[in-house]
């Protein structure tokens, strides 16, 4: 599936939002990409993270990890195809970690996905506690990549959807903001 063929479905589900939005990261955009509204949709689901599976088919996966909320599905899925168990990763005062009696073998190859990546901030605390773990990163898989391709982890990474999408800071620096609009938050990092 090449980048135009991805953003077709991203549009046709609705996931791509224009407006003033206050990322995870904590700064600005004018496009949010809303993953759930294509995860709703098991064929669009299955279809874009094939691209993520077929990239890890012949790497010996043992286990796909991704954070909670948006790499749920993701990991699900992504194990699904690969024929290995997912698990996902949730904050605990304010640290990514285990929960619900995961545990990750040592030495295992671990696929660590994401549903959407703008600064990586989210990816990087989910290979951190891969590594605590004393496991290995094989791999991160992407929904989208907001970046345009320009964060690395380190390790082979696959993404179904690569977008350059300018970002601001909160204040003088961000448009919207002078213009005077206030920015919401559709993400999932303030779910308690």
């Amino acid at each position: 599936m090449d980048n135009d063929s991805a953003m077709d479905i991203f549009t046709r589900t609705g996931a791509v939002m224009k407006g003033h939005f206050l990322l995870t990261s904590g700064l600005h955009s004018d496009t949010y990409i809303q993953c759930a509204q294509v995860l709703k949709y098991p064929e669009y689901t299955a279809q874009l993270v094939g691209v993520i599976a077929g990239a890890y088919r012949d790497e010996r996966i043992d286990l796909v990890v991704g954070p909670a909320v948006g790499g749920i599905l993701v990991a699900y899925e992504t194990g699904r195809q690969l024929g290995v168990p997912a698990l996902f990763t949730e904050r605990e005062d304010g640290v990514m970690t285990l929960r619900r009696g995961f545990d990750i073998p040592v030495g295992a190859r671990v696929l660590v996905v994401e549903d959407v990546i703008t600064t990586g901030g989210s990816v990087m605390e989910v290979i951190k506690v891969v590594k605590e773990y004393g496991a290995e990163v094989s791999g991160v898989g992407l929904l989208v990549d907001r970046s345009g391709g320009s964060i690395g982890f380190g390790v082979k990474k696959q993404a179904v959807l690569t977008l350059d999408v300018r970002t601001y800071s909160p204040g003088q620096d961000c448009p919207m903001c002078r213009q005077g609009t206030n920015a919401i938050r559709p993400g999932s990092r303030s779910l308690k």
